[in-house]
């Protein structure tokens, strides 16, 4: 246990006390220097806190921004307990826990925050949102969204990270097949229609919408979104914020939008009926319209459109493609072995993916653990998809209201890879292991 006192809005120095994590993370990105950054700004951060003297909240939170920035994290997590502060980083989708800060100093972090992102210091009792851009050393920039919700120990806070790298994803980076790329390369051609990113929250289904607009986005084309919230600025492309203050509203900003003269719309979600007509009727009428939808798999999606009232015919003739997708942790390439399946692990693939597919392949990869990923065998995240090209047979489908499972089997019969084989052959080319596979499909 350490000493230190901290200076921040308090007329004397208070002395309390700091726990830092047992074991240290060093987790380590694609750069090559990324290691010894981590080191320095962990190094940076440790001192401070350690310090006998007086200690900046200032630092203090920034070193936690730059250390989570340099460890690849997604998000920080600082949730009060009865004596500490769980300071935690989400890893490749997985959190950590990072340190524990003493009760004391809590509101003076919680107020630090609320300054960088322009939320009322004064209000204890509601849900704040805000967000704030911060510079690190070596001129990298990082966007920071704010999420403030008061609880039983105080007030709780999440920081998620948006970095500029995210924007140079390509299909092939984001792990679609050649495949699967042809099919929505073909769907992005088409002058009108709808492409349908669907899964759960966190699955990347923004990523996916970005990178596509992003290769739409040409001189000759108009291209607006709506969006709430705006994950990242897209330059050339007008972004609109929905803002339930001034009832702008996903449908009434689509509205709005259609009086703008688009080529190309982004939805950034369909939530209720009213947006998912508007939608359609959008698509219907000469535009190409992206959005997401919450459904568990791609041929859910035609389904759950007409859960939201929207005619049978209407579906058939605007849906271009609908993609699945989630995202499995990597195989850490710095530690990566191969395993022969046993008798009992064959047996069970067999009853989820095709026993010839089971049977070609001889061997799978895991992580042995190493330095570079913490010991735990993955270093990054890649997406397992499946695209639903909405054709001819399933459009009859479609008209006649056929379930979610009918519509799965027509589209596995014109050639559709489901989201399970795609990540059985992720697992068999060592990207990721058969047993992350199952835990993001099934649990």
């Amino acid at each position: 246990m350490m000493n230190f006192s901290l200076i921040h809005s308090q007329p004397k120095p208070v002395q309390v006390e700091v726990e830092l994590s047992a074991e240290p993370v060093n987790v380590i990105s694609k750069h090559a220097k990324a290691e010894s950054l981590v080191l320095q700004c962990r190094e940076r951060l440790e001192k401070e806190l350690a310090r006998g003297g007086e200690v900046s909240i200032i630092h203090l939170v920034d070193s936690l921004v730059e250390c989570a920035y340099l460890m690849r994290a997604s998000d920080i997590h600082l949730d009060p307990e009865g004596v500490n502060v769980r300071v935690r980083f989400r890893i490749d989708g997985v959190l950590q826990d990072m340190y524990a800060l003493p009760k004391v100093i809590h509101p003076e972090i919680i107020s630090r925050i609320k300054i960088l992102a322009n939320l009322r210091t004064d209000e204890h009792q509601a849900a704040q949102d805000g967000r704030f851009h911060s510079t690190l050393e070596g001129d990298q920039s990082v966007d920071v969204r704010v999420s403030v919700v008061p609880t039983y120990y105080g007030e709780d806070v999440v920081l998620r990270l948006l970095t500029d790298q995210d924007s140079e994803f390509s299909l092939e980076s984001l792990g679609f097949s050649q495949e699967n790329q042809t099919k929505i390369l073909a769907a992005i051609d088409k002058p009108y229609g709808m492409i349908l990113a669907t899964g759960p929250t966190g699955s990347g289904k923004t990523t996916t919408l970005y990178t596509i607009l992003k290769m739409l986005n040409t001189k000759d084309v108009s291209i607006i979104t709506i969006e709430d919230p705006i994950e990242y600025s897209l330059p050339g492309i007008n972004q609109i914020q929905v803002n339930q203050r001034t009832n702008l509203s996903f449908a009434n900003g689509l509205r709005s939008i259609l009086r703008q003269d688009p080529n190309i719309i982004m939805v950034g979600e369909i939530r209720d009926g009213e947006t998912a007509g508007l939608a359609v009727n959008t698509a219907l009428t000469g535009h190409l319209l992206l959005s997401t939808l919450h459904t568990n798999d791609a041929a859910t999606t035609l389904p759950r459109l007409l859960d939201m009232k929207v005619e049978p015919y209407l579906i058939a003739s605007t849906v271009n493609v609908a993609i699945a997708q989630r995202l499995a942790r990597r195989i850490c390439a710095e530690c990566r072995v191969s395993k022969e399946p046993t008798a009992a692990e064959q047996k069970r693939l067999s009853e989820i993916v095709s026993p010839q597919l089971v049977e070609a392949c001889k061997a799978f990869y895991r992580g042995a653990g190493c330095e570079a990923c913490n010991h735990t065998g993955y270093q990054g995240r890649v997406g397992i998809h499946e695209v639903m090209v909405v054709d001819g047979v399933l459009r009859e489908a479609v008209l006649q209201k056929a379930t979610s499972s009918e519509l799965k089997r027509v589209a596995l019969q014109q050639g559709m890879i489901s989201m399970v084989e795609d990540g059985f052959q992720k697992a068999a080319k060592g990207i990721t292991t058969i047993e992350e596979v199952l835990r993001m499909l099934y649990e």
